[in-house]
């Protein structure tokens, strides 16, 4: 069975989709992403800088437009599951046309302007954490004074947490002196999956609510819940829930993995998403979708 899995931020490049272009499907796209955001992000992808591409209303547009053209335009994209880390969930949903394109780059749009403000109101960051006990994180994270949570249950010995600056600091240090291998603070606007992001949650529900959502073409497995979803109101909750809640990847992956996947194809820029699967469980196949078999 094949699982289709849809990247996060972080996986920009300069150039992303430039080779795309000369598809007209993929180029009515990307002029229609354009006239939904307002401005030039088709330009941004293809001849910005590394920098450019770093800013959250940049960033997370350009990985879910990346995303869903590809899936849009190729002939093999025929998925059993459907699964995306963090905002690649969204680009699942669209794919699986839960979403419209129009609508799912209006919640992307609205996710990335209420997160960076969001992570204004606070001084606020991330940290992953390697090679140390998942019981041991929780509790650490759950005696400490002010906001930190774990974030990211990525793949096994890498889980990220996510909170107030200080509180994430002293985190890490004590996790190190308890045997963590590293505790490494990310360079990321703020404390994205904590309660941290509550402001942008309840803007982002109020697009939701309002939003058509339909059934998807297949199951997805949601970050929230690492469970099959295929009712639209609960796949409805479960994306308003995610902002503040942790990305169950690992725990997604093995779900799938028990459910029948096989082989796992990642829709966007980037590989980092094959190399947490092989990390999870490196029997199963992994690769990127064949950017051979387009349709015009």
């Amino acid at each position: 069975m094949k699982a289709f899995i849809f990247p996060g931020q972080g996986s920009q490049f300069s150039g992303m989709g430039k080779d795309l272009y000369s598809i007209n499907k993929a180029k009515k796209l990307f002029h229609f992403a354009n006239e939904i955001l307002g401005f030039n992000i088709s330009n941004i992808m293809f001849n910005g800088t590394s920098e450019d591409l770093k800013q959250t209303n940049v960033t997370q547009p350009a990985i879910f437009i990346h995303s869903v053209i590809l899936a849009s335009i190729n002939d093999d994209f025929n998925p059993d599951m459907l699964a995306g880390h963090s905002l690649g969930e969204i680009s699942a949903l669209t794919s699986g046309r839960v979403l419209s394109f129009e609508d799912g780059l209006n919640l992307v749009k609205i996710r990335s302007e209420e997160m960076q403000k969001a992570c204004l109101k606070q001084k606020s960051t991330m940290a992953a954490i390697l090679q140390m006990d998942e019981n041991i994180i929780n509790e650490v994270c759950d005696k400490i004074q002010g906001v930190v949570v774990p974030a990211n249950y990525n793949c096994p010995g890498q889980i990220v947490i996510s909170g107030e600056q200080k509180s994430v600091e002293f985190a890490c240090k004590k996790l190190k002196d308890l045997g963590a291998r590293r505790a490494v603070l990310l360079p990321v606007g703020g404390a994205f999956h904590s309660p941290i992001m509550e402001p942008a949650k309840e803007k982002l529900k109020k697009f939701i609510e309002k939003t058509n959502f339909n059934e998807p073409i297949c199951p997805v497995y949601q970050n929230v819940t690492a469970k099959a979803i295929v009712n639209s109101e609960s796949i409805k909750a479960n994306l308003i829930k995610q902002l503040i809640s942790p990305v169950r990847w690992e725990q997604s992956i093995n779900k799938m993995i028990n459910d029948g996947a096989n082989e796992f194809i990642e829709v966007g820029p980037g590989k980092v998403l094959q190399g947490l699967i092989k990390k999870i469980n490196p029997e199963v196949l992994t690769k990127s979708i064949d950017y051979l078999n387009f349709s015009n």
